[in-house]
């Protein structure tokens, strides 16, 4: 989704309240730090000097004075020799110390980007760099080498096992972290920025004063410089950050790389600022002190900045530049293709976007835009309605039950053509692969899972930000754009095949949208709490679509979710994940005991973290996330103890996300605010999303579809009559006739264009799936899945009106209903629409009273079954069919034509009949228990034991290590009591 550039879309001109002061101030130099300087000067003084002359002295020079002989070899070994190698060692760490003390300095002096990492000195280099800080603190330039560990686009953390850079990158984490950059000409990226700056005072007549800069700050403490933050800070006004950002856009920085998002900004980069700014940091570049080499330099900035930027812009984009921002943005393309659809690297994203701008009518775009959320949604209300259809075709011996799910109306209608719409079955399985594949690709070679503090999905490839630095990760996994960052490209995802893995991160959940990159935040992994500030409603939104999404997610394995405050309701969603406390008393003993536990199964099995144990032996029984989503403002006890328990929480695999009022709570790691406008703003983490949301009016629209399908909601089970019958007599042969139950025909139609053809006959098998209407966006969604624009979806409908024609008296036969949707009229009909017919007037209409009648009609309905559902589609086609329950109404269907018409045929002692018609339904039907059953009841009746044993033989053999369902196993008991003998000699 686009950035929506208005004005009041951040609420108070202060913005979010924030545990950091707000707005920044500059630090003070206090006695303090005097102090401390004076001490860091001693121990750098004792290290470096104190430490090669005391080993001179005392122990003396270690290595040999000449070149040693043979017998030095067989010389005995004293005390003095192991003090001689102790002092080697001694001196060596001493060396290694010294080196590392001295690149700090010069990574000090020089002011820009981090500095250089000396092999091996994890610890050594820390230490030399705080105690540099400590005595420079008192400089002018203190605040250009204090490195960045943690919070927005900084972590400056060292390769390898570097336990004090982990420690504090896991204090306050960052998002959106871009390349660090390089240690490199400080002076020269202000020398620059102010010649450029002279050379628009030139150029522009309309700058009477000096123009002025600030340089990009790097983090001090939990502060980190965002634009927002320095607007506040020099102009009043956080939100006036995007003049600052238009006046640096694109601008060659000293280390190479250009201003491309407003939240992504690096130490050492310098920002002109607008001619109000006012304060202390800003520095003023007069015309005066522009040398002749730096005119020269500024005629060459402004040809690559300005003429030739969009040219170099669009190159980079197409090579793939490597220093582009995280997640690199691109554009969608506005070209079609071939067939007039979008063209394949379009994200869906954009087919929301594009299928948003419709004029017809509207479906909500909260849905429509949470293309995670509704496929996990979609899934689960499948998965949901499938278990009604088996428990009611099991409910009862004899009884035969309906095939016909209720359809919703109303509200729950159009969500449910909002999910259709914005579904991403296809991102949810890559996503899914690709963290699976990772985490075995890591479990491969030894290593343990890195700490994912969040996600972002851009143009389908996939930025995972870590903790800190974790080595080069595993093929086909890259490195991004610094080293806390792994890429993996769509290309290489759809390489991915199905693991048996644990899900790594389950905790993964969508935030949000910032120029159609979608980030997702691991909430298990934050060291603390989330907090989320706003309006109650806008807070409640933001909580329900978390909640949702997490339940239904489809890169996860187990978890527990608990709701405390709200979302009663959402608990049908996913009753083995969600559960509803009324208050935060009972939260907080039942965090308590659980995170004793968890510490204590930790230290029992040797881990560190859930991390190393999702790679475990245990993989898939243990070590399931427990998130929990505390929506009411929690009293300063109850805070207090939240922020007790989450201080080791992201160890032991618990997140938590909690609302408040004020914005100001204990523990919190990251502060979010939503916004009456949809934003999801963390200003001094430089973040403005367009948050995901799921408003109450759509949250009570999907529990109400979940509550239609569940199999409790209605206890007679399914309806029993289709929602559209047809007449199945001679008279009521039909204008159009499409076959597809077996291989797929039309009958009653030419043939369209070659180059329509597809598609049309794709859009007539949906239509005639769907009788009581299909929404034009869920039309698209389901051809073009990956977007498509107004005025192709449009052109299409007009093809198909056309091709299907009218009937006699002059009536369209594709025709919008009164609430838009696309019908067919009762002229146009399928096999399925004939099966459904006939299985209904033998049970329940003309049949039911007439044996005559019933046994044609049954025997009818069998001989239409030519195959699976539409056999010969094209590969890469009628995906759509992953979100309907077809796959399990039709053999359900078959099975209970088949059932019905082996007791007819049963009735007459017809055994051999009966055993023909069961045979046909298995071919469509084989796993229904059912036909076993009957098949061995209708063998049975032949009186041939033999044959009975082959058939329990067969079904042995179909059962494999599973065994046999309870209910055969009684029967062939009943049957055939010798059957267990057979089936044990037979292994």
């Amino acid at each position: 989704m686009a950035r929506r550039s208005t004005s009041g879309s951040t609420g108070s001109s202060t913005g979010p309240r924030n545990r950091t002061p707000h707005p920044v101030q500059l630090r003070r130099r206090t006695f303090g730090d005097f102090v401390m300087a004076f001490l860091a000067f001693v121990a750098l003084l004792a290290l470096v000097v104190g430490a090669p002359g005391a080993l001179a002295v005392f122990v003396g020079w270690p290595l040999p004075h000449g070149l040693p002989s043979q017998d030095w070899l067989t010389q005995e070994i004293t005390v003095q020799t192991f003090l001689h190698v102790l002092a080697v060692v001694v001196w060596l760490a001493w060396a290694q110390f010294t080196a590392c003390v001295l690149v700090e300095i010069k990574a000090a002096l020089s002011g820009v980007g981090l500095p250089g990492r000396v092999p091996g000195a994890g610890p050594s280099q820390l230490l030399a760099r705080q105690l540099v800080t400590a005595l420079l603190l008192v400089g002018a330039t203190a605040a250009s080498f204090t490195p960045g560990l943690s919070q927005l686009g900084q972590h400056a953390g060292l390769e390898g096992n570097q336990r004090g850079t982990v420690a504090a990158a896991q204090q306050t984490p960052g998002l959106l972290s871009p390349q660090q950059a390089e240690a490199r000409r400080a002076a020269a990226a202000v020398a620059e920025q102010a010649d450029h700056a002279a050379a628009q005072a030139r150029s522009d007549g309309g700058k009477q004063e000096a123009t002025k800069f600030y340089r990009i700050q790097p983090p001090e403490g939990r502060h980190h410089d965002s634009l927002w933050e320095i607007a506040q800070r020099h102009l009043g006004d956080g939100r006036r950050y995007k003049e600052i950002y238009e006046l640096n856009k694109d601008r060659l920085q000293a280390d190479g790389s250009r201003l491309t998002e407003a939240s992504l900004i690096r130490p050492g980069w310098i920002m002109e600022m607008p001619g109000d700014a006012h304060g202390g940091e800003l520095v003023e570049m007069p015309d005066s002190h522009v040398s002749p080499a730096a005119q020269k330099q500024i005629q060459q900035y402004d040809k690559s900045g300005h003429h030739a930027h969009a040219h170099e812009q669009n190159s980079r984009h197409a090579q793939g530049d490597g220093h582009a921002s995280v997640p690199a943005q691109r554009e969608p393309a506005t070209g079609t293709g071939a067939d007039g659809a979008a063209p394949v690297g379009r994200q869906h994203a954009t087919a929301a976007r594009d299928a948003s701008s419709s004029s017809s009518f509207g479906l909500s775009e909260a849905l429509v835009g949470a293309p995670l959320l509704a496929a996990g949604l979609l899934a689960a209300l499948g998965h949901r309605r499938r278990q009604a259809l088996w428990q009611s075709a099991l409910a009862a011996v004899g009884g035969r039950r309906g095939m016909e799910p209720p359809t919703p109306t109303g509200d729950a209608r159009s969500a449910q053509d909002a999910l259709l719409v914005g579904a991403d079955p296809e991102g949810v399985r890559l996503l899914d692969r690709s963290l699976r594949g990772l985490a075995a690709a890591l479990a491969a070679e030894s290593r343990p899972l890195p700490v994912v503090y969040a996600a972002w999905l851009s143009r389908g490839d996939l930025h995972l930000q870590l903790a800190q630095p974790a080595g080069k990760p595993p093929a086909p996994w890259r490195p991004g754009q610094d080293q806390t960052f792994w890429v993996l490209s769509r290309t290489d995802a759809e390489r991915y095949g199905d693991t048996d893995t644990a899900a790594p991160y389950p905790g993964l959940v969508s935030l949000g949208t910032m120029d159609d990159s979608r980030l997702l935040l691991n909430l298990e992994a934050v060291p603390g709490i989330v907090s989320l500030s706003g309006r109650a409603s806008d807070r409640a939104a933001v909580f329900a679509s978390v909640a949702a999404e997490l339940a239904t997610n489809g890169w996860s394995d187990r978890m527990t979710i608990t709701l405390v405050g709200f979302g009663e309701d959402l608990t049908a969603l996913a009753p083995n994940r969600l559960r509803h406390l009324d208050g935060i008393e009972a939260l907080t003993e039942t965090m308590e005991a659980e995170t004793r536990q968890r510490r204590g199964a930790l230290g029992a099995a040797g881990h560190d973290s859930v991390l190393t144990g999702r790679t475990g032996p245990a993989q898939h029984t243990r070590w399931a996330p427990h998130l929990v989503l505390l929506a009411a403002q929690p009293s300063a006890e109850d805070a207090l103890r939240l922020a007790e328990l989450a201080a080791d929480a992201s160890r032991l695999g618990i997140g938590y996300l909690v609302g408040t009022e004020a914005g100001d709570l204990p523990g919190a790691a990251w502060e979010m605010q939503i916004t009456h406008e949809g934003k999801l703003l963390a200003p001094l983490l430089g973040l403005e999303l367009d948050a995901q949301l799921l408003p109450a009016a759509q949250q009570r629209a999907v529990v109400e579809l979940f509550a239609q399908a569940d199999p409790e909601h209605d206890p007679d089970g399914p309806a029993t009559t289709p929602p559209f019958l047809v007449d199945v007599t001679e008279q009521g042969r039909p204008a159009v006739y499409a076959r597809l139950v077996g291989p797929y025909e039309i009958i009653g139609l030419g043939t369209p264009d070659d180059d329509r053809s597809t598609l049309l006959r794709e859009a007539l098998a949906l239509l005639l799936m769907h009788r009581e209407g299909v929404h034009p966006r869920v039309l698209a969604a389901a051809l073009w899945p990956r977007g498509v624009t107004e005025d192709v979806r449009g052109a299409l409908v007009e093809r198909l009106r056309a091709w299907l024609g009218t009937d006699p008296d002059g009536s369209p036969r594709l025709r919008a209903d009164e609430t838009g949707r696309l019908t067919l009229a009762k002229s146009v009909v399928s096999d399925l629409d004939v099966l459904r017919s006939l299985y209904h007037e033998a049970t329940q209409g003309k049949g039911a009273d007439n044996r005559a009648v019933r046994g044609r009609m049954l025997t009818d309905a069998l001989v239409l079954v030519r195959g699976p559902l539409l056999a010969d589609r094209p590969e890469g086609r009628y995906d759509w069919l992953g979100h309907e329950i077809i796959d399990a109404q039709l053999p359900l269907l078959i099975a209970d034509i088949g059932l019905a018409l082996s007791a007819f045929h049963l009735e007459k002692d017809r055994a051999e009949k009966a055993i023909e018609a069961l045979d046909a339904a298995l071919r469509t039907a084989p796993a229904d228990e059912r036909l076993w059953n009957e098949v061995l009841r209708a063998t049975h009746a032949t009186g041939d034991p033999d044959r009975l044993r082959a058939r329990a033989a067969d079904l042995l053999s179909r059962g494999g290590a599973r065994g046999l369902p309870p209910r055969t196993e009684a029967l062939l008991d009943e049957l055939l009591p010798a059957w267990r003998e057979g089936a044990t000699a037979a292994g």
